[in-house]
């Protein structure tokens, strides 16, 4: 398979020394379950991967929520065995504004979708969306296509309720217009409500709410969220200043997004950088990795332009190292992708520094008998990035997130595992379960 990655002309030195305490400042995607699923999930899989390879089992501490229910923190404790850091892990949640999204009338986010895939089919937009993954574009459109299909059986149905009451046929009731006409659409309109649960398990609403929300912040119409961005920024500052009082030293920050969090840890790091002008330039090695980008979702839109600013900042940025992993096998990123090459950035004369773009490499670290149940999966596929692996390889959650090595090290000469082999078949089966 021809290879995508890329490393930048300019990528910052290597920073000595190995981790010994690592600060995590981790967003999940646009999941109306964020604070129950993350956790849930990473004590899952981490437990798991101690297991398949020979690990420690893991000490994770409790969890706890602050007081406004923006953050979600608990730790990890380190094992000299395998040399592991003490890690601090900050999930920072927005789910509260996707449940809101979720609670708005279907019928306006049935408009908003209508609005928003027209808007970018005829701006262009959705073409390069093919351009860059066309599986990517299915998923896209598949909402829009689905709606329609919706709301013309809705119609069907209607009119033919409306035939049979009215004057439609020689053995209908005869009912005047005005009584058939309502009772047909609300006899259509019922027969979606008797089949929502099963829109909800093709995830009907959730990549409806999905592709409205990218659409909307493109076009800069979500100040609900640029606010949560500040509140995310102002946590990350108040966090690493609480150490810096404590005494407490931070070898490594990591800012982690996965799917649609890439984008608003990508964000948050731009607005760090700014907000901060000494962050990166001490022996704490500051770290930006995307896992499974959806980014230029909003980046590629023409008014968002706030947005692009920010990532050609990081771009010329050596005060970090940002890593974007991406995956062919999974239908919701885009593989490769390069804003440096693909979006319109205002680089000027500065040197290129980031990101650094890699492949997870799924069919590699994927049982191969895993590998058969899940790659139809879309969402399955979509939260390898996440899980603990089948096999070893040079794209490891836990060992970037928990081990001995910096981000940029790792990405060049990733550690031997502990274990050289995983448990095998049993495993393999226990993954494909989910």
């Amino acid at each position: 398979m021809l290879s995508f990655d890329y490393t930048p002309p300019a990528l910052p030195e290597a920073m000595p020394g190995a981790v010994r305490r690592r600060q995590i400042f981790y967003v999940p995607g646009y999941d109306p379950e964020g604070r129950t699923r993350y956790r849930l999930l990473f004590v899952r899989e981490l437990t798991r991967y101690a297991k398949r390879f020979g690990q420690p089992k893991p000490r994770i501490g409790p969890a706890t929520l602050e007081a406004d229910g923006l953050v979600q923190s608990w730790t990890v404790a380190d094992e000299p065995a395998t040399g592991s850091a003490r890690t601090h892990y900050d999930v920072l949640l927005w789910d509260d504004l996707v449940v809101r999204d979720f609670r708005r009338w279907r019928l306006i986010s049935a408009g908003l979708l209508v609005l928003g895939t027209l808007h970018a089919v005829l701006g262009g937009q959705m073409l390069r969306f093919y351009r860059l993954n066309w599986k990517y574009g299915n998923v896209i459109l598949y909402p829009f296509v689905l709606l329609v299909g919706l709301v013309l059986a809705t119609l069907a149905i209607a009119g033919f309720v409306h035939a049979h009451l009215g004057d439609g046929f020689g053995h209908s009731l005869g009912w005047p217009l005005w009584a058939t006409v309502p009772l047909g659409l609300l006899a259509g309109l019922g027969w979606v409500k008797a089949i929502e649960a099963m829109l909800n398990r093709i995830f009907f609403w959730q990549l409806l709410n999905d592709w409205v929300f990218n659409w909307q912040h493109g076009q800069g119409w979500r100040p609900d969220y640029e606010t949560r961005l500040t509140a995310f920024t102002d946590h990350v500052i108040a966090r690493l200043a609480a150490f810096a009082e404590a005494g407490t030293p931070i070898d490594e920050v990591i800012l982690l997004g996965h799917s649609s969090g890439a984008l608003t840890a990508v964000e948050v790091a731009a607005r760090l950088l700014a907000r901060d002008p000494d962050l990166g330039t001490g022996s704490t090695s500051l770290a930006l990795v995307t896992l499974g980008s959806g980014l230029p979702l909003v980046a590629i839109q023409p008014r968002a332009h706030g947005l692009r600013a920010e990532i050609a900042d990081l771009c010329t940025s050596p005060r970090l190292v940002w890593v974007d992993y991406q995956a062919p096998q999974d239908w919701m990123n885009f593989p490769g992708f390069n804003p440096v090459r693909d979006l319109p950035l205002a680089l000027g004369d500065r040197p290129i520094a980031n990101p650094l773009v890699r492949s997870a490499r799924f069919r590699e670290i994927i049982g191969p008998e895993t590998y058969r149940r899940v790659r139809w999966r879309p969402f399955r596929m979509h939260f390898q990035f996440l899980m603990a692996n089948d096999r070893p390889g040079a794209y490891d959650f836990f060992a970037m997130t928990l081990g001995p090595q910096r981000v940029r090290a790792r990405v060049f000469d990733p550690a031997p595992m502990p274990s050289a082999e995983p448990t095998g078949r049993a495993g393999e089966a226990a993954l494909a379960t989910k």
